[in-house]
C-alpha cells in the first residue's frame, strides 16, 4: 500500500537586502515558527541578526537574500544566504560605544551551533541551529481540563 511520508516542515523566501527586507524576514519567520508551534525567543533573535547582516554586509544591488527555515530531527535550522561570498562573517570583539558588531555574538549566544557554508559562487549561507525541546502531550484529567502527563514528571500547567 502507498503510505505518505510526512516531509519535515520548511519555509523559504527571497527578500530585498534592505532594512525593510530584514524586518520582513523577522516578521515572516515569527509567523511561520508560531504556525509550527516552535518556541520563538531564540529563533527570532537569530533570524533578526542574520537578516540584518545579509542586508548590511551581504548587500549587492539587484540581488536578494534568502531566508530558509526547517525542522528536522528535533532541530530548527535557520539559513540566510546572500551573494557576497567574498565577505565571510566573523565574530568581532566588542568595542565600547560601538553601534554595531555584536550580531554574531548574539547568534553565538542563542544558537546551539552556527557556521558558514560557501557556494555556489557567488553565494554564502550563514546557518544556525536550535535544538527544540520535545513536546509533552497534554492528557485529560478527571475534571476535563488538560494537564501534563504525570509519567514525564512535569508539573501541571
Amino acid at each position: 500500500m502507498n503510505q505518505e511520508i510526512a516531509a519535515p516542515p520548511n519555509f523559504t523566501v527571497l527578500l530585498s537586502p534592505t532594512p525593510r527586507g530584514a524586518r520582513l524576514a523577522r516578521l515572516l519567520a515569527t509567523e511561520q515558527l508560531r504556525a509550527w508551534n516552535v518556541p520563538l525567543d531564540r529563533a527570532t533573535q537569530i533570524v533578526a541578526e542574520l537578516a540584518a547582516n545579509a542586508s548590511t554586509h551581504g548587500r549587492v544591488t539587484g540581488r536578494d537574500f534568502r531566508l530558509t527555515l526547517y525542522v528536522i530531527a528535533g532541530t530548527l535550522r535557520i539559513e540566510v544566504s546572500d551573494t557576497r561570498g567574498d565577505r565571510l562573517p566573523r565574530v568581532q570583539l566588542e568595542e565600547p560605544g560601538a553601534e554595531s558588531g555584536r550580531g554574531l555574538l548574539l547568534v553565538e549566544a542563542f544558537a546551539d551551533r552556527w557556521g558558514v557554508a560557501r557556494g555556489p559562487y557567488p553565494r554564502k549561507t550563514v546557518w544556525a541551529e536550535v535544538k527544540l525541546a520535545p513536546v509533552v502531550p497534554l492528557v485529560p484529567c478527571a475534571q476535563g481540563k488538560p494537564r501534563r502527563n504525570r509519567r514525564t514528571g512535569d508539573a501541571p500547567s
